[in-house]
């Protein structure tokens, strides 16, 4: 049995334990989240403001934290650095729902359609300013240079996403390096910078950063399968929205690899040539489904997860590690 296949007690998920274990530290990154979107434009943290109180798991801070108290380090700084990390996070959210011209982001309507694409482009340009205002106050360069890679890298793999865009001869390999550019990279950055502040040898600093970066991974495929096979109240979007924006995910790339001719006639309709019926999400999913591409995709998280799994191995036993490999599961077997 691998790792992946054993199951958390139903009562409490890994995520919440992980909540409940930094819930004072969270606590105190939320003051800080709070504190540093203030500005005299009343816009700024009223728009800002309206995507944080929408909630989110709060998963990248929430490692920060985690990679921190695991080796002892400066919880004070690691509070610093969490709220860059959620702030970096949040830039992104404004800008990707401009992108992707977005209706709805976890479950409310996102803030371009509340606000429009003028002030959620600026309000994310600001939270990127404030990110790295937090990382200068820290003093450590390596820090700087950790979180400050992840942002340029970000932006590269969303653009690289948008060339990727209506092209169904993407590659899994094009779809793999998207996804490490525009989701991994934050969870290595935020998983990197704990062990960096406590001081931890070159080795420790890459395992954990290579955490970060195989659970991101798995994340954001999981993330992709979830648009094809997941209920609409769970996700908080519309089942689809990655098919109706032609975007190449796992699913659907492993879905025309098995195209015969007719099938691939007609994803170069709907997504390459983006001339979308009613009906064509319907006969999308009975193509996956016919080619077993979700439970593909699950494979290929599961690989993941197991790696991150084994990035960890090098640590004592400890409450807080169980919950981090446990986060693993969670972040695969969710259904939201």
């Amino acid at each position: 049995m691998t790792a992946l296949q054993q199951k958390t007690p139903q009562s409490q998920s890994p995520l919440d334990a992980l909540q409940a274990a930094m819930r004072d530290d969270m606590t105190a990154v939320n003051a800080m989240i709070i504190e540093h979107m203030q500005s005299d434009v009343p816009l700024i943290p009223q728009l800002a403001s309206y995507l944080i109180a929408a909630g989110g798991k709060r998963i990248r801070p929430l490692l920060t934290l985690a990679c921190t108290s695991l080796f002892n380090g400066d919880m004070v700084r690691a509070h610093r650095l969490s709220a860059a990390v959620e702030f970096i996070h949040t830039a992104t959210l404004l800008h990707d729902d401009v992108v992707d011209d977005s209706v709805q982001r976890r479950g409310k309507d996102s803030a371009n359609i509340v606000f429009g694409n003028e002030a959620s482009v600026l309000v994310g340009d600001f939270l990127f300013s404030r990110a790295f205002q937090l990382m200068v106050a820290d003093g450590n360069l390596d820090v700087l240079r950790i979180l400050s890679n992840a942002s340029a890298v970000i932006a590269e793999g969303e653009v690289l996403q948008l060339s990727a865009q209506n092209n169904i001869d993407t590659t899994m390999e094009d779809y793999l390096a998207v996804i490490e550019g525009k989701t991994a990279s934050l969870f290595a950055a935020a998983c990197e910078v704990g062990p960096v502040i406590a001081d931890e040898d070159a080795a420790t600093v890459k395992h954990m950063r290579d955490f970060g970066m195989n659970l991101g991974m798995a994340f954001q495929i999981i993330d992709d399968v979830l648009d094809y096979n997941a209920e609409r109240a769970k996700l908080g979007k519309t089942i689809g929205d990655d098919f109706r924006e032609g975007k190449m995910t796992a699913p659907v790339i492993l879905a025309i690899q098995n195209a015969n001719d007719k099938e691939r006639e007609f994803w170069q309709r709907t997504l390459g040539d983006k001339n979308q019926h009613d009906g064509d999400i319907d006969t999308a999913l009975e193509l996956m489904n016919k080619n077993d591409t979700i439970a593909q995709g699950m494979k290929m998280a599961r690989t993941y997860g197991n790696e991150a799994i084994k990035n960890l191995a090098l640590l004592p036993a400890t409450a807080l590690k169980t919950t981090l490999e446990n986060i693993v599961t969670f972040t695969i077997e969710r259904e939201f």
